[in-house]
């Protein structure tokens, strides 16, 4: 019999979710609640979806069928709903089943499923989710296989089922379809639902950035006031939909205090057409009425400008939109632009409609994004799409990502994050588009104690920032530290190819500035090539003919140009040369100090077309490749702007230009590595011993954890294959002296109290012991230094080949998943934080690059002249500890310190392992979204 939490309303299976055309629907079981709207439902449904359901004519349901489909234990008998507007579109539901197909009497690991959809909602993936929700609370009460029977004529539910990509079985029996399908996610089935994910959210956001028509709620009726800003913002860019004003206090009829005669209404239900988008410009009090209002008329998406929303109103918020099926951007939004021109959509409060560009902006803060907008603007540059989230309470950058990765539009994206709320999707959607287009983020939040505005609700995360920053950029993203450096970045990779090396040629008219700009290139790991120096007086021709040289150079990948205004050789205000050099002041001479002289507007566009026609004359050579070009320029006006109408990004500093190439090496660097991450290695390992041991040690209570012991440890790391050096206690100096006998001279004793373990520095380890009289001698020290044996615990070890001590540790965040971490032992790691990271499960060719990426790896790869460490072996040991923890989620921590490597094998001579409940892995879970 269940157990009464069981039979409890489970609210965790509360879900919302975004469905195929990009509107949303709630998931959630079935009460005896809802008796009523299941009635009504079924009156909802055609005659021939009731046939394919029941196999026979079934036009209503009795007060048992009613009673039947509201009435469940949430174990044996399940059924789930999608609902919109409170009304059900759709129905699931389980029984569980014994081996010939009856009511289970005992507990059975197969169940019967059944679907309905309303005929109005079918084709919008309803079926899709709602089997990928109850399979999911299928495997959280034990089971493992779902049975269908289903008529042949019916191919739509045919299809449900054999494209959710579960290992199945097909045949005909009887008339009609029998499948089975397996319940445990394979690739495939991840693959399927992630893709649906990612069709459905990036949908989402293109009906919000591409509607036909728009209302604005809280226009005023004369000048002022964000809504009336919003309006004139879609009037003047050129927005060839339909607009409509909205203001409750409108009098009927009152279209003239509308601007350009747009139609006012008191309420977006009155409007007498459909809406797709309504920004919110309205007191925060007014808000919840609205948003309902708009649910009511069916608006597919908000945009909410208004501020000082609490988190309570604000989770409201969000659960009241989504009921209705729309996603909403805010609060606090700045609101969001198309360029395209056939959108031509700004709905924020600035007049100016950006330029046609093709960089995908997105940021929490409005002030950061009118900062953006205007330094791309500055720099001519204009964005494809832009988004303002404010408290991104719903559509986040996650969602965003979804849509730029496969918008034609948008070659960059560009983020200002004050949070991540999901780190592991984040990661997971940036490293997908990563792949085809750059990512560049710069977040803010970073110290401790700075609070982000408040969002969506998000797992606790207990990995450090630095972590986190280290992970994103294993997926490609581009973490840059400042406002500056995201704009200097994606300018340069939105106008210029990605650049094949390091390799950089730098040529200019000044000594000064190319010497600069090379030791920016050096600072940051660039390979400067020797500077090509052109007379300061160099004329553009001379600069476009060094530049199609340094293009030519197959030793260069990228050219970085510096350009200083001429310098006159003679003084204002002589006659002759040789009175400029005369400047004592005399009469008849001058004191004025030579300056620059800006070129000419005709010379600095010559200049301008110089360095592109060189860049043209390149690319169109057969077989050149094409290479980058930036520009450093001082004291230049209107070179800038002459130089990014021709899409050459320019640099008032060497340092901004060398910086922003950097990061273009970089993605470049990471993009070539992707194309080929690897594989997880084949490894001999024992999973059924291991999984056998950790169902003895893993508590039953969710959350709750515990460590294993030594001797449960070592077997567990025996089963994949890791060897921990055997240890002996050792309570008094004749049991150290009989371990020693038995493990063979040398030995090191150590202890292993808490407070000392690992502090060599403290005397708690002493190593190289040969024999009985030395280890009497140590253990005496040991204790009169450090404290009577039973607070140390002494051990004692077989000593290890001579090497290189590291750590390897694995950790699962809740946030972020299982996390393979590496640093060499002691300081390097625990004082510098000398640490890399990666997500599990790791390649192989992720384990060499995690071994190579710490600043201290040379250590291991024959530093002075010694001998190079076995790194084989110990990215072996990398790879077997990732693929335990991929196997077993329930090792939630997993520390190997140190791991001795010589220069032929590995010695682990301490481990650690800790076991929890891990609970439901949301990686495996059914499609939602983030909870409000």
């Amino acid at each position: 019999m269940p157990s009464p939490e069981e039979r409890a309303y489970p609210a965790h299976w509360e879900a919302d979710i975004v469905l195929r055309d990009g509107g949303t629907a709630r998931v959630r079981p079935i009460t005896p609640d809802d008796a009523e709207r299941l009635v009504s439902f079924y009156e909802q449904v055609s005659d021939e979806s009731k046939y394919y359901r029941f196999f026979a004519p079934y036009p209503r349901l009795s007060d048992r069928d009613v009673r039947r489909f509201t009435h469940h234990d949430y174990v044996d008998r399940v059924g789930l709903a999608a609902t919109i507007g409170g009304e059900f579109i759709a129905t699931v539901r389980y029984d569980r089943i014994d081996e010939f197909g009856r009511p289970a009497g005992e507990p059975a690991d197969e169940a019967e499923v059944a679907f309905l959809v309303r005929d109005d909602q079918q084709g919008r993936g309803v079926a899709s989710a709602l089997l990928e929700h109850i399979g999911a609370v299928a495997r959280e009460r034990g089971i493992r296989r779902f049975a269908a029977e289903v008529l042949p004529a019916n191919t739509k539910m045919i299809k449900v089922f054999t494209d959710a990509g579960y290992s199945q079985k097909r045949s005909f029996e009887d008339g009609s379809v029998h499948l089975t399908l397996d319940l445990e996610p394979t690739e495939r089935s991840l693959a399927v639902m992630r893709a649906r994910e990612q069709r459905a959210e990036a949908r989402s956001v293109a009906r919000l950035l591409a509607p036909g028509s728009v209302a604005v709620v809280g226009v005023s009726r004369t000048p002022g006031g964000a809504g009336r800003a919003v309006l004139g913002s879609l009037l003047t860019g050129g927005f060839p939909g339909r607009l409509y004003a909205v203001n409750h206090a409108l009098d009927l009829g009152a279209t003239s205090a509308m601007p350009a005669g747009v139609p006012g209404h008191r309420s977006v239900r009155e409007i007498p057409e459909h809406v797709d988008l309504a920004v919110l410009a309205v007191p925060a009090d007014q808000l919840h009425t609205v948003v309902g209002d708009c649910g009511e008329a069916a608006v597919q998406g908000l945009a909410v400008l208004s501020e000082g929303v609490g988190r309570d109103e604000q989770r409201e918020l969000v659960r009241l939109a989504r009921s209705y099926g729309m996603r909403l951007i805010g609060p606090g939004a700045l609101g969001l632009i198309n360029t395209a021109d056939d959108v031509r959509l700004n709905a924020t409060p600035s007049l100016r409609m950006p330029a046609r560009g093709r960089i995908g902006v997105f940021t929490q803060s409005g002030a950061i994004g009118i900062a953006l907008l205007d330094g791309l603007d500055r720099r001519g540059v204009g964005p494809s799409s832009f988004v303002s989230a404010g408290n991104r309470a719903d559509v986040s950058g996650n969602d965003l990502l979804q849509h730029w990765d496969e918008d034609a539009a948008t070659d960059v994206v560009l983020m200002y994050l004050e949070s991540i709320g999901n780190p592991r999707k984040f990661t997971r959607l940036a490293r997908r588009t990563a792949a085809r287009k750059p990512v560049v983020v710069v977040k803010g939040a970073r110290q401790r104690g700075s609070a982000p505005p408040p969002g969506h609700a998000a797992p606790a995360s207990r990995t450090p920032d630095a972590t986190v920053y280290a992970l994103l950029r294993q997926a490609g993203v581009l973490m840059v530290d400042t406002f500056t450096e995201l704009l200097d970045t994606g300018v340069l990779l939105a106008e210029q190819p990605p650049p094949a090396g390091p390799h950089v040629g730098i040529l200019g008219n000044t000594d000064a500035m190319s010497l600069l700009t090379f030791d920016a290139c050096l600072t940051d790991g660039l390979r400067p090539r020797p500077v090509v120096a052109l007379p300061t007086s160099a004329a553009p021709d001379d600069f476009g003919r060094a530049l199609r040289e340094a293009l030519i150079d197959a030793a260069t990948d990228a050219v970085l140009v510096t350009v200083i205004p001429t310098v006159p050789t003679q003084l204002p205000g002589t006659t002759d040369a040789s009175d400029a050099t005369d400047l004592s002041g005399a009469p008849g001479t001058t004191t004025d100090v030579a300056t620059p002289q800006s070129l000419p507007d005709g010379h600095v566009e010559a200049l301008a077309d110089a360095l592109r026609e060189a860049v043209e004359a390149v690319a169109a050579t057969e077989g050149a490749p094409r290479k980058p070009v930036a520009v450093v320029h001082l004291a230049m006006e209107g070179l800038q702007k002459a130089l990014s109408r021709r899409g050459l990004p320019s640099y008032p500093t060497p340092e901004r230009a060398s910086r922003a190439l950097s990061e273009a090496v970089r993605y470049s660097r990471w993009r070539a590595e992707a194309g080929d991450p690897g594989k997880v290695p084949d490894l001999d390992v024992d999973e059924s011993a291991a999984a056998d041991l950790l169902a003895r040690c893993t508590p039953l209570a969710p959350g709750r954890g515990r460590a294993l012991t030594d001797e449960e440890t070592a077997r567990l790391l025996r089963c994949y294959g890791i060897a921990v050096q055997p240890t002996l206690a050792a309570p008094d100096a004749d049991a150290a002296v009989a371990a020693a006998r038995t493990l063979g001279f040398p030995v090191a004793l150590k202890t292993t109290a808490p407070h000392l373990r690992h502090r060599a520095d403290l005397g708690g380890v002493r190593l190289d012991i040969a024999g009985e009289a030395g280890l009497r001698r140590a253990y005496g020290e040991l204790t009169e230094a450090l404290g009577a044996p039973e607070e140390l615990r002494p051990v004692v070890q077989s000593m290890a080949p001579r090497g290189v001590g590291t750590v390897v540790r694995g950790t699962l965040d809740p946030a972020i998943g299982a996390v393979l971490s590496f640093g060499l032992a002691g300081a390097p790691s625990e004082l510098l934080g000398d640490t890399a990271h990666r997500l599990v499960p790791v390649t192989d060719k992720e384990a060499a690059g995690l071994v190579r990426a710490i600043r201290s790896a040379p250590l291991l790869f024959g530093w002075r002249g010694a001998e190079p460490s076995d790194t084989a072996a110990l990215e072996e040991v990398l790879l077997r500890v990732s693929l335990l923890m991929d196997d077993h989620p329930q090792v939630v921590a997993v520390e190997l310190d140190p791991v001795v490597v010589a220069p032929r094998g590995v010695t682990v001579l301490d481990a650690a392992v800790r076991v929890a409940d891990p609970g439901t892995r949301p990686d495996l879970g059914a499609r939602r979204l983030p909870a409000y």
